[in-house]
């Protein structure tokens, strides 16, 4: 970024702080008939100057999560909640497919003791699971990173390899394909089976179809949600047992009476609702 964008950047800011400004003063000269609304500042997707994030369209990052700075994320990949991306010392790129669990973070190294320069670097189809800090690392495709796990300045984890939950990766190891590594400091434990490594590409999959269905709920309008609610309430199916330990007698109407054998048509359903 040139002089003139900071210049205009930073006009832009003192016009936000201005409106902010104002509303504090309107707020204090009603007095106690005021009502004050905060603002948040957060942003899911965030520039630092000139690095802004590239993100593919059919991205999910989830409310709440943060991607910030030099970041680059690609196609069927998913941020979950509260994580954060934050490139703003040097570069993390994503793969396609790979999953980022929540409250998991990913931070990069502008350099280390010996002077090299550390992004982050995740393939395709990765898992990383909750609560999992990589930091400065490269994490090849289809490998498997546990929950609570960390992953220190120049670690690598090549293809099809697993790093357990909880474990501590040193700096500048390197753990090898179909092994299982674990423990503080993280060691070798096993080799990977077929099965296990079948179920990293499957584990990405799974959470690639779940961040579509959660991409669409939080997509929807109020509207939208309130009806959704009236139908769950009308249609839903009641628990007789529950209801008499409650004892509440609940009369089902005519219309939602239907043979065990016989399910709702939508021309039905559409009536009803």
């Amino acid at each position: 970024m040139g002089t003139l964008g900071k210049a205009v950047y930073t006009i832009g800011f003192w016009i936000r702080e201005t409106g902010q400004a104002l509303d504090r003063l309107g707020c204090s000269l009603q007095g106690n008939h005021s009502f004050r609304e905060h603002l948040s500042r957060h942003r899911t997707i965030m520039n630092v100057f000139d690095k802004a994030p590239a993100v593919d369209k059919d991205v999910f990052i989830a409310p709440g999560a943060s991607v910030i700075g030099d970041v680059q994320v690609g196609r069927g990949s998913s941020i979950w909640y509260g994580c954060v991306l934050r490139g703003d010392v040097n570069s993390i790129h994503i793969g396609t497919g790979t999953n980022i669990q929540d409250n998991s973070l990913v931070h990069v190294a502008k350099t280390n003791l010996s002077g090299k320069v550390l992004p982050t670097i995740i393939g395709d189809n990765v898992t990383v699971g909750h609560s999992a800090v990589l930091h400065g690392c490269t994490v090849e495709d289809e490998a498997f990173v546990g929950m609570g796990a960390t992953l220190l300045d120049g670690s690598y984890v090549e293809k099809h390899a697993m790093v357990a939950a909880g474990a501590l990766v040193r700096q500048n190891t390197r753990i090898p394909c179909g092994e299982v590594w674990g423990g503080n400091p993280a060691k070798f434990l096993r080799k990977l089976t077929e099965e296990e490594m079948a179920f990293i590409s499957q584990s990405a999959l799974n959470y690639t179809n779940l961040a579509k269905v959660h991409a669409a709920e939080n997509g929807k309008g109020f509207d939208e949600i309130e009806f959704e609610k009236m139908l769950r309430k009308k249609f839903a199916n009641r628990d007789e047992e529950y209801d008499s330990m409650l004892g509440v007698v609940r009369e089902t109407p005519p219309e939602l009476i239907l043979p065990d054998n016989v399910m709702p048509s939508d021309n039905k359903l559409a009536k009803t609702a």
